[in-house]
């Protein structure tokens, strides 16, 4: 069959792109009608305003330069703070259109990556059509609508494994370094390098990781120390991990157990025994040449993983939707679409202690994305071992 020709290909940017900047119109309509938008986008920029002013990053009163309806803690690494540095060129309700610009056109460059080895990315309608569709999963919308960062962070991941890392380019790893450096998440992606064979790269994340937080404990040596050792292994921090929001293991053993003290503990533990098919997964889907899905395997079990993912992290459904249709399974990506377009978790009462109340009813719809993850993982390895176990048993009477 014929490939589309390329000029399908440049027409599916244009249109796409379109639909980014009519986010940044919105942007602008925003910023001159004086609307609340991007409570998180204005932290990024207070931060950057902060390190120029020579003023703390971590203090328990609000940053000076935020907005007077917003009231979050700056909560990144030092080295975040070096990184915003451009958005505090941008006027601070502007901000809010310029992070939802940049961060949809990340959210077709993700989409084009994932779909290219099947060339439907060429095909004029694929990535206007796919980029306006996955709007209305809940992660990404309440993404756009914070301000937050998550998809161009997404981006960096995306382009640095499916991409340089696949090229065998020198820059490979630093993405993931920058990303890292930004949010300390996205170093579940450093094993995922060293699991895949990919040592050079893994190291080049570290190495990229390391040096620019080591620049921040030459730039501002006090704010640096109180980060990583105080901020750093306080899941608290960035909110009450109780709420429903923070779809996680240690979210969910934390309201079962009704923020028990030992429940960080017994997440940690869940998650070390599913450690094992995920990184088995991993080093199967690589060798198969599969490297998307072994990258979403690393990274739904790192959503799992971490002590706090809040629901708008998730916007890794928008690849594995993208991956299941690339493989004809389209039951399965319907499946996970209506799963994160359904806003299950907005509609399940929550906040307070009423997560402690839920019963069995509502816990379920409540821990719903941590409990499709695993079971996927899971899923997944018990039909690779089925598979595995049918090969041996062809093999064995020959």
């Amino acid at each position: 069959m014929p490939k589309p020709p390329r000029t399908d290909a440049r027409a599916g940017w244009v249109l796409a792109g379109v639909l980014a900047a009519a986010v940044l119109a919105l942007g602008v309509v925003a910023w001159l009608a004086h609307w609340q938008l991007g409570a998180d986008s204005a932290v990024y920029r207070a931060g950057a305003m902060a390190l120029l002013k020579g003023e703390p990053l971590y203090t328990r009163d609000v940053l000076t330069t935020l907005p007077d309806w917003v009231r979050l803690p700056f909560t990144y690494t030092p080295a975040a703070a070096l990184l915003f540095l451009p958005f505090a060129l941008v006027p601070s309700g502007l901000l809010w259109g310029v992070v939802g610009f940049l961060s949809v056109v990340c959210l077709t460059v993700v989409i084009a990556v994932v779909l290219s080895p099947s060339g439907r990315s060429r095909v004029v309608w694929a990535l206007p059509v796919g980029t306006a569709s996955v709007l209305v999963l809940e992660p990404v919308w309440k993404t756009l609508f914070l301000g937050q960062i998550n998809l161009i962070l997404m981006a960096l991941v995306v382009l640095d494994v499916l991409v340089l890392s696949a090229r065998g380019s020198r820059w490979a790893g630093v993405l993931i370094g920058v990303a890292a450096a930004v949010k300390l998440t996205p170093l579940i992606f450093v094993p995922h390098l060293f699991f895949t064979g990919r040592w050079k790269d893994g190291l080049r994340a570290v190495g990229t990781f390391v040096v620019l937080e080591a620049v921040m404990f030459a730039v501002i040596p006090v704010d640096a120390a109180r980060f990583w050792r105080d901020s750093a292994t306080d899941p608290s921090r960035v909110g009450s991990v109780h709420w429903i929001f923070n779809q996680s293991l240690n979210g969910l053993v934390s309201r079962a157990s009704q923020l028990a003290p030992w429940s960080l503990f017994v997440a940690v533990a869940i998650a070390a025994v599913l450690a094992v098919p995920a990184v088995w997964l991993v080093v199967r889907f690589h060798r198969r040449g599969e490297e998307a899905a072994a990258l979403l395997v690393t990274a739904f079990y790192g959503l799992l993983f971490s002590p706090v993912s809040w629901s708008h992290h998730w916007v890794w459904a928008v690849p594995l939707i993208m991956l299941l249709l690339v493989k004809g399974r389209r039951i399965a990506a319907g499946v996970v679409f209506v799963l994160f377009a359904s806003q299950i978790v907005m509609l399940v009462p929550n906040g307070g202690d009423t997560e402690f109340r839920w019963g069995l009813g509502m816990a379920v719809p409540g821990n719903l994305y941590v409990l499709a993850a695993a079971a996927g993982i899971l899923g997944l390895a018990a039909r690779e071992l089925r598979l595995t176990r049918r090969r041996s048993a062809r093999v064995a009477p020959a």
